[in-house]
Order: C-alpha cells, then sequence, then structure tokens
C-alpha cells in the first residue's frame, strides 16, 4: 500500500469512527440522560431500592446476555445495518416512552427494553468499529469512540437537570429526550449512506485468533468480576436521593461530571493502552475500587469524589475490555467474540446487582465491601489471561 492509499483509507477509518461516535454521542445525551433520574422517578413511583437496583440488573444483564445471540445472528446472516438499526430504535425510543408510564411496573418495562435494544446493537457496532484498529490502534479507535460517546453522556443529564431546575417535572425531562433521539437515529443514516460496508475500511487483517483461547475466557471472567462491583446510577442515585446527601437537579450534574471525566480518562486510557497494554486496565480498575466508600459513606463532595472514580470504572470497560477484545478476533466469529464476551460481563453485572440491591436492605458497609472486594479480585486474571495470551 502506497502512502497516498494508506492515507485515504486512515481518513475514512477515522470518518466512519467519528460518524458513529456522532451517533453514539445522542444516542447517550438520551440514555444517559434518562438514567439520571431513573431511580428517584422509579421511587416517586413506589418502587423500593431492592426492586430499583434488581430492575437495572435485570436490565444490564439482558443488556449484555442478548450480546451474545445478536452477534451470532449477526455472522450467520450478514445483516448488520438491520440489526444496528433494529437495536438503535428499541434503544432511544424505550426511553421518552417513560414518560406515559402509569406505574413503575411500566417504568420498569421501558428501563429493560431500553437495555435490550442496546444488547441487540451493540455487538454490530463494536465489530464494525474494529475494521479500523489495524489503521488507528485498538485503544484509540475505542477511546475516540467512547469519549464522544461520553461526551453525550454529560450533556443529557445536564439538559435533564435544567429542566427539574426550571420546576419540570421527570416525565417532562424524558419526553426532552426524544429530541437527542431522534438525531442519533439521523446521524446512523448518514453512517449507512456513506459506510454500506465498512470491512473494506480494513488496511490488514484485524481477526487473526482461530478460536477463543484460554486468555481470552479468563479476560471474561475478569470482565465479570469488575461488571459486579460497578454499580448501576439508577441504584446510586436513589442511595443519593433517599439519604438526602444529593438531591434534585445535583444528581444529574453530578452524573455529568462524572462522564465529563469519564471523557478524558476515555483518552488517556486509549493512547495509554497501545502503547503499555493490559497494565492501564490494572491502574483504572485500581482507582474505580476506591468509589464505593466515598459514594456511600461521603457527603457532598465526597459523592462527588467517588463518582468521578466511578467513572474512570465505567471509562475502563468501555474502552480498555473492548479493545482487549479487538485483539482475541477469532476469523469469522467477529460479532459472537464481542457478544460472548459481554454476555460474561452481563452475567456478573446481574449478580452484583442482585447482591448489592439485597445487601443494602441490610447493611451500606457490606455493600461496599462486596463492591470494592470482587473489583479487586478481577486484577490477578487480567495479569494471568495477558501472560497467557498468545503472541501474534
Amino acid at each position: 500500500m502506497d502512502k497516498k492509499t494508506a492515507a485515504l483509507s486512515a481518513t475514512s477509518a477515522f470518518a466512519f469512527v467519528f460518524t458513529m461516535g456522532i451517533v453514539n454521542l445522542f444516542a447517550d445525551m438520551t440514555y444517559e440522560g434518562g438514567s439520571s433520574i431513573i431511580g428517584p422517578y422509579l421511587g416517586s413511583l413506589g418502587a423500593t431500592a431492592a426492586t430499583i437496583s434488581i430492575v437495572a440488573g435485570v436490565g444490564e444483564f439482558l443488556g449484555y446476555a442478548i450480546r451474545l445471540p445478536a452477534g451470532y445472528l449477526c455472522d450467520k446472516t450478514g445483516k448488520v445495518w438491520l440489526l444496528t438499526f433494529l437495536g438503535y430504535s428499541i434503544n432511544l425510543l424505550a426511553i421518552p416512552a417513560l414518560a406515559l408510564s402509569g406505574n413503575w411496573t411500566m417504568a420498569a418495562v421501558c428501563v429493560i427494553a431500553e437495555r435490550v435494544g442496546r444488547a441487540i446493537r451493540k455487538p454490530t457496532v463494536e465489530s464494525m468499529l474494529s475494521y479500523t484498529t489495524g489503521t488507528l490502534g485498538k485503544g484509540w479507535v475505542y477511546a475516540l469512540n467512547s469519549a464522544l460517546d461520553e461526551t453525550g453522556a454529560t450533556i443529557g443529564p445536564l439538559a435533564v437537570a435544567l429542566v427539574l431546575y426550571q420546576r419540570g417535572s421527570y416525565r417532562t425531562g424524558f419526553a426532552m429526550l426524544l429530541i437527542s433521539a431522534v438525531l442519533a437515529l439521523g446521524a446512523l443514516t448518514v453512517a449507512r449512506f456513506y459506510f454500506p460496508n465498512p470491512s473494506r475500511l480494513e488496511s490488514k487483517r484485524t481477526a487473526l485468533a482461530k478460536d477463543f483461547s484460554t486468555s481470552y475466557w479468563l479476560f471474561m471472567v475478569a470482565g465479570a468480576l469488575l461488571a459486579a462491583g460497578l454499580m448501576s446510577f439508577e441504584f446510586i442515585s436513589y442511595h443519593l436521593s433517599s439519604t438526602g446527601v444529593v438531591t434534585g437537579y445535583w444528581i444529574p450534574i453530578f452524573l455529568a461530571i462524572s462522564t465529563g471525566m469519564g471523557v478524558i480518562a476515555n483518552l488517556v486510557f486509549g493512547k495509554l493502552f497501545d502503547r503499555f497494554g493490559v497494565p492501564i486496565v490494572i491502574v483504572a480498575i485500581a482507582l474505580s475500587s476506591m468509589f464505593p466508600p466515598l459514594v456511600f459513606l461521603g457527603g457532598f463532595y465526597g459523592v462527588l469524589g467517588g463518582l468521578i472514580l466511578w467513572g474512570v470504572g465505567y471509562a475502563a470497560q468501555d474502552t480498555l475490555l473492548k479493545a482487549i477484545v479487538a485483539g482475541m478476533l477469532p476469523e469469522g466469529k467477529r460479532n459472537l467474540a464481542f457478544g460472548l464476551f459481554y454476555a460474561g460481563y452481563g452475567t456478573g453485572w446481574l449478580i452484583g446487582s442482585l447482591t448489592t440491591g439485597l445487601l443494602y436492605e441490610r447493611s451500606i458497609p457490606a455493600v461496599i465491601g462486596f463492591s470494592v472486594t470482587v473489583q479487586l479480585a478481577s486484577l490477578p486474571l487480567f495479569i494471568i489471561a495477558q501472560r497467557l495470551r498468545p503472541r501474534t
């Protein structure tokens, strides 16, 4: 490949990553904006802390478990854009539909539907982006996409906070998010028009493994432990609202600050991962493990510091875990590899959500101890998996 062709390939790859990043910017505005008030909203409809944690846990579990059949189906049918559009449509439209919920059961259905839609489109998007990693770098591709993603996740809660500040209701906040949902689907249409076959962006082979290695499975278990220790913002926001430590429009503002710091963390981690690899994952998880005591025992500013570290944990799973999987893609099973990995991740999330939800009713220190322990337990597995990783 001559320099001119290589430059053209890199430009096209970047354009695709950036366009999909814009899609995810508006998508995250929608569902992270909604997520910032779902906990208090469910509470206002009569749901308990355990109910909210379980609803969030089931939603997250399905949001990861369904990625396995979705990835398999995409590999078998090749209908990558069809599944992507289907997933985004369900994912995005479920949030403004919350404005129409008459009770917490109906609202819970919308919360779970949003996660299911996200599950359908996640493997297809990650696999399409993986075609650009040979040109742009694994860490940087997912870091750039996640940074744009997290930018939307910062703007969405701020927009909702403004609605609440102006004495608007939760329902008004959810209804307003229909605007960003439509913008996301419009940007996705642009991506489909200009990049109908993303596999053509591959400058060199990015799927090098022959099958799923021992290292892959160990990374999956490590990711599941990380997921078990991270908590949904729905659960955290319920705690903050019910205890009165942080209330009203400050809750979505805190989420916005946390995700804003996540934008920086994503870009930094992505670049460092391409240079140093898995040790950067270790650092990120060590930082993330410090969030629970600050969030559940701290005052106003302690909670803020804890949520910033919580955002670091999400940056780790948003960017670094995807970069790890992208380096172990089996031939012909690109979508399945992402779907399978996140099915394991979702299982860990479900177990963690059920455990923390039940523990919360009995002992907050137990919630903290569980979260810290399982996150730190993932570290030796990441190290062992890296040492066993096949060299390519």
